[in-house]
């Protein structure tokens, strides 16, 4: 939906000679013109209005000197640095641009009528007076010479299989007359027809296409020939064929003209010669004649160079050049160059420059030269508020294509309504004054300015056919006359409808690099002029001009990229540079094809796309791969050449921020980004709506609700309470509901009340309550501006959910229960616990007592949406723990289930007691502490059945509460509950149990089995256990207190209870309770036994800790110096990693950690296999992981959990070798405890003087980076990417911390140092 906008254009009338021009040529490489007349050839560069070369053609003989020559073609060579040139008379010369001399390379005898050189410049194809076609390398050297007329069809002719004959065909539409229908004869080419051959290169110069007149038909015939100059194709006859003839660059089709009887069209071939589709030029049958057709270089226009076939009262004829294009299968005409009857103003020759592809180049008869250089442009309506109507207005020669995408999304080359022009449109511009955008201009070709507004508002209502106008066509209301002087046409451009009565336009200057601004108003006259109230002269060429609706700022942007700034609304209009809020001037650094003005972070921007994808904000480049871009009131909205499109805020970025956020790839939740299909464009974006119209490569358009423009608009509509808009906006796109609460939950609630009067739609509510959820979505799905406020949460201390349902249920009974039941309803059920129950209920009193108001909703609706929202079998279940048969039964009538199945249930359910029946529906339902309750209460009878079910349902907690602690059902409770405790092997609680309800035997077997030797003994004395059979429990409660370590407790119950000192004194020296053995043989004076066994064992004890502490000091050596080693190989395996040319080894983390590759260690560690699902297992996977082993992967882990380890043991000897060494000093064994104390002392020093470098500090942090002399660059990079990497991985097992030192526990003995 793009036109063809006119930039700028180039007048240059300093160039005079003799005759007229005849053919030229545009060169490449200094984009100046070659001009060949009747006398002489002339290179002129327009820019300068310099001849820069000129030989004579009359001179050398090659023209003769009457000016009756003609030259037939001429060719720019820039790799020859000359110009080709072939005349009529048969002479092919080179003009030397570096020397200026001419050189004739070739003659033919018969003459030439045409010259063609391939687009890669290597052949060249004549075409002589002998209807031959001569082809020549670019050294003139001959290859091939054939005629232009042959009767064979070509190398491509197809194939016929003989299926049937024509007669017997199916003919379609055409019907069986077709077989009997007689060929028609085609008719000769037009009189006016040069009778010339034609020539037309594809744009890869493997094919080229010769139009001739045939000399047996006298009509034009289409040959397709190839480089080998082998003839491929011949076009099949068609009639009226015209002379016109050009191949597509691309190379899909060739395109040539036809005369109908009854139209005139442009028509395509393929390369096979048949005709490929067509369309009608704006001209009756006889009015025009084609002189030409010219592809630009990138086959997107096609320039029709036509002439009137009748001259005028003046004996004069109208010269066009039309320019089209192609979209969705339908050719527009884009502009309409109308050079007037004055034959020296006629285009002589025209040619599109081979370098830029919408430029134009035209030379008349009178050597004036113009440059037309065109640009692509979206013609879009400026307004920002929701009464513009988003008008695109597309340009198709006499008519405007105007489609309001607020109202409806129309495809091309449809539209909501077209406007008809009484001369094709050049331009069209919309005024910019708010609450009237939807106002447009038309600049015709006549030079004439109409003017179109909206229709009243009473044919707004009116209908057609029963259908409603959704789009209301807009009525011309004046057309203006232009006073400006057109010497050439489009003398006015960039046409800006600022204000009701303000036109701004551009014209060319007097000078050729400069322009001047003209302010147009009307005179108020008869003849409705536009008359220049005031010039500018602008030092440059101002080629766009952009109006900013925000702030009224006029921009212009000349051809080198400057900007300036138009100073329109004060009494004298001016032009200044354009500067930033610092003062400096800004400019592009280059030209840009599309601009806009925009505010960004409050200062306003000029933005610019070049025709090379890059977006610049004055001097600043943005992004180098934008496809196309709009900016709608605070969005910049962007398509890019990897096919995303963004959407930006402008108010909350910088220019920085803006770079940097085109550059980034977007995050997972990134609202400002989302995928597009290949080659879309934006054609507008609805303002104050979320619509953004693409249009595809194709021509068809795709409507897309950007998420960052409908994210923004609902949270404009929830901050002013728009809860409808915002409700159809979100249900309409998918936008999940939670937002309405999330974005701002306290003006939610403040205000529920006025979001269910605007929804005022029970649905409506119904689908809010169902999609809530107690995620807060505008930090996960929906993330917040990082501008906008957080809003906090009510400190209700209530879920999200059910905060949400009970207000809307307050609120919603409040305001009418009967007219809200089944929201009421639905905020019941959709309460984190769901309360089914009430919902029941509150559907069952309906029933009981129907409402009387009129629409209200009845018990079965109510009770079938229920349903509807929750599983019948659980609805099921829920009536019956109501107790309440006859919902039940309302429940059960609406469901699915057969009456077979639950009416005898229910029939047997009411036939028993009502404490006995609930228990069996609670039983049944698995509410069993429920059920339990009720059983309570059905008697003594039932007390078996209840015992059953708390064995079987573990209640015992539960039923000891209700029952009293002086009855027979609370023992056998406790009894059965010491049971289960004994089979839990909590035989102590078993026993406190047994023992408070009356069982002190089986009370005293609990204790007993569980060493509660205390508890057991109280039992024992209090059912007077007789002395023996208590002296028997203390020994063996002794024994087990001796299995357990527990020494003293074991000596006690042998002394005092067994009356057993001997056994009670060796238990203690067995413990190496040395004191309180001493205690007991002075109290019973048995000084025996401290010969016979109390000091040997203090000298075994000496042994036993001496010789433990050897092993633990050579095994922390040993480990101590192993560590050291594997630290040393992994340090070394890890600088050989850092070395290699891999620095980006995404394992490198892992050589750092433990490799058993680099310490050349035929282990490996595979632990994928070993389930978590078990601790047990999870220990076996560390103790596998932490071997000892030497080289496993994490040796050195191992080694310092083993370190760790043997310094812990050590450390908790202090206690018992202090006893040890105290009691070896009473009885004069100083020898012996010195020996000790200097052995302990001495590994308790070396352990902790290891603990530094075992655990030195640090070693769990990332390593410091690894530089110095010996350092690469390889080794210095990859570990500073080591330490921007997370931790090793799971694989490696954590770093054991430090053993902690009792240095406070004073164990040493004074005496002994």
């Amino acid at each position: 939906m793009r036109n063809l906008k006119l930039l700028k254009s180039l007048r240059s009338s300093e160039l005079q000679g003799p005759g007229s021009p005849q053919c030229f040529s545009v060169r490449a490489d200094t984009s100046s013109l070659l001009v060949a007349s009747h006398y002489s050839i002339t290179e002129y560069d327009p820019r300068s209005g310099q001849v820069v070369s000129e030989a004579s053609l009359t001179a050398e003989g090659f023209l003769p000197e009457d000016g009756s020559g003609v030259v037939v073609g001429l060719q720019d060579l820039a790799e020859l640095e000359s110009a080709c040139l072939a005349t009529a008379g048969g002479d092919v010369v080179l003009f030397n641009l570096n020397t200026h001399q001419l050189e004739c390379v070739g003659s033919v005898d018969s003459g030439l009528t045409s010259m063609s050189w391939s687009p890669d410049e290597e052949l060249v194809v004549l075409t002589t007076g002998q209807e031959t076609v001569i082809m020549m390398t670019k050294d003139f050297e001959p290859i091939t010479e054939v005629g232009i007329h042959q009767d064979d069809f070509g190398e491509g002719k197809f194939i016929t299989v003989g299926w049937g004959k024509k007669e017997t065909q199916f003919h379609g539409s055409e019907g069986k007359q077709a077989a009997q229908r007689k060929m028609q004869e085609v008719q000769p080419a037009a009189a006016w027809d040069n009778r010339r051959p034609r020539v037309t290169w594809r744009g890869d110069g493997q094919l080229f296409a010769v139009s001739a007149v045939c000399p047996q038909t006298g009509a034009r015939k289409v040959r397709v020939w190839n480089r080998e100059g082998v003839l491929q194709a011949t076009s099949e006859p068609i009639n009226g064929l015209e002379q016109a003839l050009c191949w597509k660059p691309s190379g899909s089709l060739i395109a040539s003209t036809q005369r109908h009887p009854n139209k005139h069209s442009v028509v395509f071939m393929e390369k096979n010669g048949l005709l490929h589709g067509d369309f009608t030029l704006p001209f009756s049958k006889d009015q025009a004649k084609v002189k030409d057709l010219l592809w630009n270089s990138d086959s997107t226009v096609l320039a029709v160079w036509l002439e009137d076939m009748t001259a005028g009262e003046d004996k004069q004829v109208n010269t066009y050049i039309q320019l089209w294009t192609v979209g969705n299968y339908h050719w527009y005409l884009k502009q309409s160059l109308d050079f007037g009857r004055d034959s020296q103003k006629a285009p002589v020759c025209v040619s599109w420059d081979p370098e830029r592809p919408l430029r134009l180049h035209v030379v008349t008869h009178s050597w004036t030269s113009i440059t037309y250089d065109w640009g692509w442009t979206t013609e879009r309506s400026p307004g920002l508020d929701a009464t513009d109507n988003a008008n695109v207005a597309v340009i198709d020669g006499d008519k405007i294509l105007v489609t309001t995408f607020r109202q409806s999304v129309v495809p091309p080359p449809m539209s909501s309504f077209e406007l008809q022009l009484t001369s094709p449109v050049n331009q069209v511009t919309f005024l910019c004054q708010p609450q009237r955008t939807n106002r447009l201009a038309a600049l015709t070709s006549n030079g004439q300015i109409s003017v179109y507004t909206q229709g009243s508002g009473e044919e707004a209502d009116k209908t057609a056919n029963g259908f409603r106008t959704v789009s209301h066509p807009l009525v011309l209301e004046k057309t203006f006359r232009s006073a400006v002087v057109q010497e050439e046409p489009l003398a006015l451009r960039q046409l800006l409808w600022l204000e009701e009565e303000l036109f701004v336009g551009v014209s060319p200057s007097l000078l050729p690099a400069a322009s001047t601004l003209l302010m147009l108003r009307p005179a108020h006259d008869a003849d409705d002029t536009l008359t220049v109230r005031s010039e500018i002269e602008v030092d440059g060429v101002v080629v766009s001009m952009v109006h900013c609706s925000q702030t009224g700022i006029v921009a212009l942007q000349l051809e080198d990229g400057q900007i300036r700034k138009l100073l329109w609304d004060c009494p004298e209009p001016s032009v200044e540079d354009w500067r930033d809020s610092s003062g400096c001037s800004i400019n592009f650094p280059v030209p840009c094809a599309q601009t806009v003005l925009c505010s960004i972070s409050g200062e306003v921007y000029l933005l610019g796309l070049t025709d090379r994808s890059h977006l610049y904000a004055g001097d600043t480049e943005l992004a180098s791969n934008i496809s196309s871009f709009a900016v709608c009131y605070d969005f910049l909205l962007i398509t890019t050449n990897s096919h995303t499109c963004r959407c930006l805020q402008l108010s909350t970025l910088t220019v920085k921020g803006l770079q940097a956020a085109l550059a980034s790839d977007g995050g997972q939740n990134d609202e400002t980004l989302r995928r597009v299909e290949r080659g879309s464009r934006i054609v507008t974006v609805v303002p104050q709506d979320t619509k953004v119209i693409l249009q595809m490569p194709r021509g068809n358009l795709e409507t897309i609700h950007h998420r960052a423009l409908v994210l923004a608009q609902l949270r404009k509509w929830l901050d002013s309470l728009r809860f409808k808009d915002a409700f159809e906006c979100m249900r309409k796109l998918r936008i999940n509901l939670n937002l309405i609460y999330d974005h701002s939950p306290k003006v939610f609630l403040d205000n529920i009340e006025t979001f269910i009067t605007q929804l005022n739609s029970i649905n409506h509510v119904n689908l809010f309550l169902t999609e809530l959820k107690e995620e807060d979505t505008t930090s996960s799905m929906y993330p917040r501006p990082e501008s906008s406020t957080i809003q906090a949460q009510p400190a209700s201390g209530q879920k999200k959910v059910d905060l949400v349902c009970d207000t809307l249920r307050s609120t919603m009974e409040s305001m009418g229960p009967n007219k809200f039941f089944l929201s009421i309803l639905t905020a019941h059920v959709k309460k984190t616990v769901p309360e089914l129950e009430i919902a029941l209920q509150k559907v069952h009193e309906l029933r009981v007592n129907p409402p009387d108001t009129p629409g209200a909703v009845r018990a079965e609706e109510a009770l079938k949406y229920l349903l509807f929202l929750v599983n019948v079998n659980d609805l099921y279940e829920h009536s019956l723990g109501t107790y309440d048969f006859d919902l039940v039964l309302m429940v059960a009538e609406k469901s699915q289930k057969d009456p077979k199945e639950y009416l005898p249930f229910l029939n047997l359910l009411k036939s028993l007691e009502p404490n006995y029946q609930r228990y069996t529906i609670d039983k049944h339902l698995k509410r069993y502490r429920k059920a339990l309750h009720h059983l309570s209460k059905c008697g003594e009878e039932h007390f078996s059945e209840a015992l059953q079910l708390v064995k079987e349902q573990k209640l015992y907690g539960e039923a000891l509460r209700l029952y009293t602690a002086d009855s027979t059902h609370y023992k056998a409770l406790s009894c059965a509950y010491a049971e289960y405790l004994m089979e839990q092997q909590q035989a102590e609680l078993a026993g406190l149990l047994l023992w408070r309800c009356g069982e002190p035997v089986r009370a005293l077997q609990a204790f007993a089995s569980s060493c509660s030797w205390r508890n057991a003994i109280c039992v024992a004395q209090q059912i007077l256990l007789p002395p023996d059979q208590l002296a028997l429990l203390a020994r063996d409660l002794a024994e087990k207190l001796v299995e357990q370590r527990r020494y003293s407790e074991a000596a006690l119950l042998l002394d005092q209870y067994a009356k057993d000192c001997e056994e009670a004194i060796l238990a203690l020296i067995n413990g190496a309770v040395w004191e309180e053995a001493l205690r007991l043989i002075y109290m019973h004076n048995r000084q025996d036994i401290t010969e016979t066994n109390l000091k040997p064992a203090l000298l075994e004890g000496v042994s036993n800790q001496t010789a433990f502490l050897e092993a633990q000091a050579a095994t922390f050596t040993r480990h101590r110096t192993r560590l050291a080693v594997v630290r040393e190989q992994k340090e070394k395996a890890r600088l050989d990693m850092l070395d290699e040319d891999v620095p980006d080894c995404p394992d490198a983390e892992l050589y750092s950690e433990a490799s058993s590759v680099m310490t050349g260690s035929k282990y490996s560690q595979s632990n994928s296999r070993i389930s978590s699902r078990s601790s047990k297992n999870r220990r076996k996977a560390e103790r596998k992981k932490l071997s000892l082993k030497e080289g496993s992967p994490m040796e050195d882990r191992a080694l310092m959990h083993a370190l760790g380890e043997i310094t812990t043991t050590v450390d908790k000897m202090r206690e018992e070798v202090h006893n040890l060494l105290k009691a070896l000093v009473l009885f004069q064994f100083d020898k012996q405890a010195e020996k000790l104390q200097l052995a302990y002392g001495e590994a308790l020093q070396m352990m902790e003087a290891a603990v530094p470098e075992v655990w030195p500090e640090g070693l769990q942090n990332n390593p410091a980076p690894l530089t110095g002399p010996n350092s690469t660059a390889n080794s210095i990079m990859a570990s500073f990417q080591q330490q921007q990497r997370p931790a090793a991985s799971q694989q490696a097992a954590e770093v054991p911390t430090p053993p902690k030192m009792r240095n406070g526990v004073k164990w040493k003995l004074s005496v002994l140092t």
